[in-house]
């Protein structure tokens, strides 16, 4: 028997003020059987860190080849935004940088560990691909205060996130790499 996913509510508050984004959202998240906590916390940071019209979780994004965690479409449908989490690799990449105008990668793992199978390797406009990387202690520390209906509250300013999850808060920095910067 195969398991299914868990699913996982929060109401939202998110204030960017870098992008000048503030929304109220109430967000249903399916954990992925195969999905850990952490994954799925840096994969509904990445879409507050990135909310905009069009933006959605993927169908297939944590184990589809074909499809980001995190994407956004716009009014006639078309791929404009691919948002990946983790480490994908660089085959992977290349072809989100075609197929979409905008590429970002979020990990809460090892940046440098992330960044070393990218470097020298073909990828299409690799000089605009940001990765951010957020400290793994926040993203375990926000993974451990996760019930299955939870409230958050996520600011950023100056690249700087601050997040409440259930009364837990948290501070840390959304640090930028380029994967250019080997080449």
């Amino acid at each position: 028997m195969a398991l299914s996913a868990t699913l996982y509510t929060f109401a939202v508050q998110l204030a960017d003020v870098d992008r000048g984004v503030y929304q109220d959202l109430e967000l249903r998240v399916a954990r992925h059987p195969s999905e850990t906590a952490e994954y799925m916390v840096t994969r509904l940071l990445a879409y507050c860190l990135e909310y905009t019209d069009g933006i959605a979780f993927s169908d297939g994004g944590v184990s589809s080849a074909e499809e980001p965690a995190v994407l956004v479409r716009d009014a006639t449908g078309r791929l404009t935004t691919w948002i990946d989490v983790g480490a994908p690799d660089a085959e992977r990449v290349h072809r989100a940088a075609k197929l979409a105008d905008h590429v970002a990668i979020y990990t809460h793992r090892d940046p440098a560990k992330v960044l070393a199978p990218l470097t020298g390797k073909r990828i299409h406009r690799v000089e605009q691909i940001p990765l951010y990387s957020i400290d793994r202690n926040v993203i375990d520390a926000a993974a451990s205060a996760l019930e299955r209906r939870n409230t958050l509250t996520l600011s950023i300013t100056e690249r700087l996130l601050y997040l409440d999850v259930n009364g837990t808060n948290l501070t840390t920095p959304v640090t930028e790499y380029r994967l250019d910067a080997g080449q």
